[in-house]
């Protein structure tokens, strides 16, 4: 799976509720472009949670077709995600789009990307980004030794990650259900 530089969005699902978050900055090479944009969207009326990392035209095209599969498929996650990753990695011009997202329901968590990837994690938390791999050490953490919700627990993460990841700052936008 490609790295994308230059954010941080994590989910997490923990007992009957779930959250995603990811941090506002967007990176242009080596300088801060902006410090609050906004990576998480709400899908098919609410009920699907996504994410982004990656080029911000690219995701926003992602976003459209995503959602179009959702609606397609009736709001089955699993299959759009499916959908999507295979006509991502098929056509000439979507394979050249520079992005990966995360989406979660009430039963399903996914990382989608363009080489065709479709993965669902084992512990019921996915991250993309240049600071995912802080995050999701955060998060394993959280979930293991503390009561935090799932809304803490990607909050908590973020904030360590924003202390650590010179690509991931601390302005947060994260939504649960």
């Amino acid at each position: 799976m490609t790295e994308m530089h230059g954010t941080t969005i994590i989910a997490v699902r923990k007992e009957d509720k779930i959250a995603i978050g990811g941090d506002g900055q967007v990176t242009l090479g080596h300088t801060i472009f902006k410090s609050k944009s906004q990576k998480i969207r709400t899908l098919y009326n609410g009920d699907v949670l996504a994410g982004f990392a990656g080029a911000t035209a690219d995701a926003f095209n992602l976003f459209e077709r995503f959602e179009a599969k959702l609606k397609e498929f009736k709001g089955n996650l699993k299959k759009a995600a499916v959908e999507l990753a295979k006509e991502w990695r098929s056509d000439k011009y979507l394979r050249r789009l520079e992005a990966m997202i995360i989406a979660i329901n009430k039963d399903d968590l996914y990382v989608i990307s363009g080489t065709g990837d479709v993965i669902e994690p084992d512990d019921n938390i996915a991250v993309i980004g240049s600071g995912g791999a802080y995050a999701l050490s955060a998060a394993r953490a959280l979930v293991k030794h503390s009561e935090l919700n799932a809304f803490q627990i990607v909050e908590e993460s973020l904030k360590i990650t924003a202390d650590i990841c010179i690509y991931t700052n601390h302005n947060r936008t994260i939504l649960e259900k």
